[in-house]
């Protein structure tokens, strides 16, 4: 085999890598898995930080009840 046809055999190879779309499917879901991840994260992060503020107002209130004013 000489250097022309191991040129050539990998240039073809290379051209079919690229235009090869079988594993684009895999990346793109995969993006969009990261994507609504990063996204159910920061909502119970922004929610998990309401739910705290609300639980020490109400703890805060029932505390004051037995207070004398």
């Amino acid at each position: 085999m000489n250097f022309q046809s191991l040129v050539s055999q990998a240039q073809s190879f290379a051209k079919k890598l690229w235009q090869d779309e079988a594993g684009q499917d895999l990346v793109e879901y995969a993006l969009i898995v990261a994507a609504v991840g990063l996204a159910l994260i920061t909502t119970v992060n922004q929610l998990t930080q309401s739910v705290v503020s609300l639980y020490q107002s109400m703890t805060q209130g029932l505390g004051s009840i037995g207070t004398a004013q």
